[in-house]
């Protein structure tokens, strides 16, 4: 008899915990569904957050580091989701570590999620990061590849974001491939081919006048060669 009550109540207890649990899933499912209504970004985190605790999913998690990454929480989105490159992640989960690996300074670690990005689906906007990155760490032969790739596969109407000013502003993608090329020809013989740069560099600014870092580069790159200028120009004792 003792044994038959105590199962009953084990019985009764595990159908509390689903019923509470079941109730607790269905209230932040609305939660979550009023947050997104109101915009309420850290709203919807809180909402995220809670039904992945009740109900483990990888498309949570995946949503949830992308709404961080959104929000320029990169550590966050990186400590939802992890930094280990897994076979079966989804396409939202490559670009949440690879946008918040290169944003927290760290190209040697985003190449590779950037380059899987690419293998799943080729573009420009991809392979300008590649070209980017690959440019930071010297990889001049593999950013190269990556500007041939993005100059002849551009289209007229894709631009390119830039935030050093204080208002962000937009050019061709293919300027701003055109600006790359530029540094990787620099790179490559950082005397001898200062005026190749500046002549790359003029040809982008004719497609985007408003280029305002393409400006800033050239007055560096004629400063330099001046200052080389100098240096050659002084008596040898």
């Amino acid at each position: 008899m003792k044994r038959l009550l105590v199962l009953i109540v084990l019985v009764s207890s595990f159908q509390l915990n689903a019923q509470t649990n079941a109730e607790l899933i269905k209230h932040y499912e609305a939660f979550y569904k009023q947050m997104k209504k109101q915009g309420d970004v850290q709203g919807i985190i809180n909402a995220m957050t809670h039904l992945n605790v009740l109900s483990p999913s990888q498309e949570r998690l995946d949503t949830l580091g992308y709404i961080y990454m959104s929000e320029g929480q990169y550590s966050q989105a990186l400590n939802t989701i992890g930094i280990d490159q897994v076979v079966n992640d989804s396409d939202i989960a490559i670009q949440v570590k690879a946008v918040s690996l290169k944003s927290l300074g760290q190209p040697k670690l985003a190449i590779g999620f950037f380059n899987e990005m690419f293998k799943r689906n080729p573009n420009p906007h991809v392979a300008y990061e590649l070209a980017e990155l690959n440019l930071q760490l010297k990889n001049l032969a593999e950013a190269e590849k990556h500007i041939t790739y993005g100059l002849a596969n551009s289209k007229d109407d894709m631009t390119k974001t830039f935030y050093e000013t204080q208002t962000p502003y937009k050019v061709p993608l293919k300027s701003a491939f055109m600006y790359l090329k530029a540094l990787v020809t620099y790179n490559k013989d950082t005397k001898a081919n200062i005026d190749a740069a500046v002549d790359i560099l003029d040809a982008a600014l004719k497609t985007a006048p408003n280029f305002n870092l393409i400006q800033l580069s050239k007055n560096e790159l004629l400063r330099q060669k001046q200052a080389l200028q100098a240096e050659a120009a002084q008596p040898k004792n």
